[in-house]
């Protein structure tokens, strides 16, 4: 990558094979390993990606990120173009969905589908007033619990799962990925921890402009993936989402909330995989 900028990777699949970018939430490991392996069995090269301050990728100062969404978009972009010449199916889950969004609207030459899971067509902060906002009953339980000593894993790891529950998800399956995600940070450091767990990164973010108003822009196949039961980004958003792209498709899960369980996978991979096929021709 360029501009000093690292970004951590982990490839599924045949590096020939057409590329499905997937951006993390912010870290790679939102997206399930089974998701990534069945959309390699089905012929795609797959790699997913940490966003920076996560993961794998360049950690400088997580309470100052010294970038912008658009970078991230930016970055987003030219991995996928380091990674394979032709055009690529890009996915964004949650935060990484915003990415994906402003990615595809600024670099329409770098992608050829775009899939949206569990994410909104705004930044954070005040949501439009047609946008249903994050539940609040939910946020109440969410923000009130104390912060975790962000430096002792098993801490850490209560606290992820307890809040997967708040949250709908699956609490084992959510304990099991932030062991993950704690032992892939670059430090112990509270800031570097809460950012890989939380996403506060995008809190201090300067993601303007808005990118709403261009989204009848977006002239590649586009798949909206979204829990029935997300709190946090309530069904609306997605709805909106599929109402304001040209043609595209959405794909309610009626089981699911934040998080893509396990039980979704062939669901989501196959319509991937539709989505895929349209966008190569």
């Amino acid at each position: 990558m360029s501009e000093n900028v690292t970004l951590g990777v982990e490839h599924f699949g045949d590096p020939a094979a057409p590329l499905v970018l997937l951006a993390g939430n912010p870290t790679m490991l939102s997206w399930p390993d089974p998701l990534c392996q069945a959309l390699a069995n089905g012929g795609r090269h797959v790699v997913r990606y940490d966003l920076r301050d996560s993961g794998a990728s360049t950690t400088v100062d997580p309470d100052a990120p010294g970038y912008t969404l658009r970078d991230l978009a930016a970055d987003a972009a030219r991995l996928a173009r380091e990674l394979d010449p032709r055009p690529a199916h890009l996915a964004g889950i949650g935060v990484g969905g915003l990415v994906a969004q402003v990615a595809a609207l600024d670099h329409p030459d770098a992608f050829a589908a775009l899939t949206l899971a569990g994410t909104r067509p705004v930044a954070p902060g005040p949501v439009d007033p047609d946008l249903p906002d994050h539940d609040g009953e939910t946020m109440g339980l969410l923000f009130s619990r104390p912060m975790p000593d962000w430096s002792d894993r098993d801490a850490v790891v209560r606290f992820v799962a307890a809040g997967a529950a708040i949250l709908g998800d699956d609490p084992e399956a959510a304990r099991t990925r932030a062991e993950r995600v704690f032992d892939r940070a670059a430090s112990k450091e509270p800031a570097v921890q809460s950012a890989n767990h939380l996403g506060t990164v995008f809190a201090k973010l300067d993601c303007t402009p808005r990118w709403r108003e261009r989204l009848p822009e977006l002239a590649v196949p586009t798949l909206v993936v979204h829990g029935r039961h997300n709190r946090f980004f309530p069904l609306g958003n997605g709805e909106a989402l599929a109402r304001e792209i040209p043609d595209a498709r959405l794909l309610v899960l009626d089981d699911a909330a934040t998080a893509l369980p396990d039980d979704t996978v062939d669901a989501v991979a196959a319509a991937m995989l539709a989505l895929i096929r349209t966008g190569h021709g």
